[in-house]
């Protein structure tokens, strides 16, 4: 079992990471304040499936097989950074607030199971996101102890669960300005191109690094 000294660094590092600016926190933002709430935590649900997803496979070593075979971590690379351009795109060309909800169809308006899949790939396809939790997760794992895969379970639901605060607490702030925006068209087109360059610089740094 993890000390609880030990836990509350671990829970300190985990609020530093999620604070700073990321793919993950204008996709939050973005969603929330266009599509409403639940669109907003339908998307933080599959964030929280992919940082499952992470842990477990970092566990499981695959992080390990990423390091030791550049074309599989390139690929996986490529792959994600053309989803956010593709996600970047479909801000850019969403309506505006309003327009979507009067002119857009049930069949074509997105779901939240769309939201839900969103968040989850546009996370699991970063493979810097399963490369931190290798790197993160042993410097908190000490077979002394305990069992290692106790430890690391506990690490991970923690790391699940901050995250989770993280982003429920992004949706609910989104949500709250959204009504302002909805009253100033100008803003609303501020906001599309500021999260769609925000995905796109994403999207490039992630091509290049």
């Amino acid at each position: 079992m993890v000390s609880l000294q030990l836990l509350l660094v671990f829970i300190g590092a985990l609020a530093v990471v999620y604070a700073l600016p990321g793919p993950d926190m204008a996709l939050i933002l973005q969603t929330s304040s266009t599509r409403g709430l639940k669109h907003g935590l339908s998307t933080a649900a599959g964030l929280a499936i992919a940082r499952s997803l992470h842990v477990t496979l970092s566990a499981l070593g695959v992080a390990a097989l990423l390091r030791s075979a550049p074309w599989l971590y390139d690929g996986v690379r490529i792959a994600g950074a053309l989803y956010l351009a593709y996600i970047a795109i479909q801000i850019f060309r969403s309506p505006a607030f309003g327009l979507d909800d009067n002119n857009t169809t049930s069949k074509t308006r997105p779901t939240l199971r769309a939201a839900l899949s969103k968040g989850v790939l546009s996370s699991l396809l970063n493979p810097k996101a399963l490369l931190f939790c290798s790197v993160l997760l042993p410097q908190f794992v000490h077979p002394e102890a305990g069992a290692v895969w106790s430890q690391v379970v506990e690490l991970g639901v923690v790391l699940v669960v901050i995250g989770a605060v993280f982003d429920t607490t992004l949706a609910f702030s989104a949500v709250r300005i959204s009504g302002w925006l909805r009253s100033h068209p100008r803003a609303q087109v501020v906001q599309r191109w500021t999260f769609s360059a925000a995905l796109l610089a994403f999207a490039l740094r992630l091509s290049i690094e």
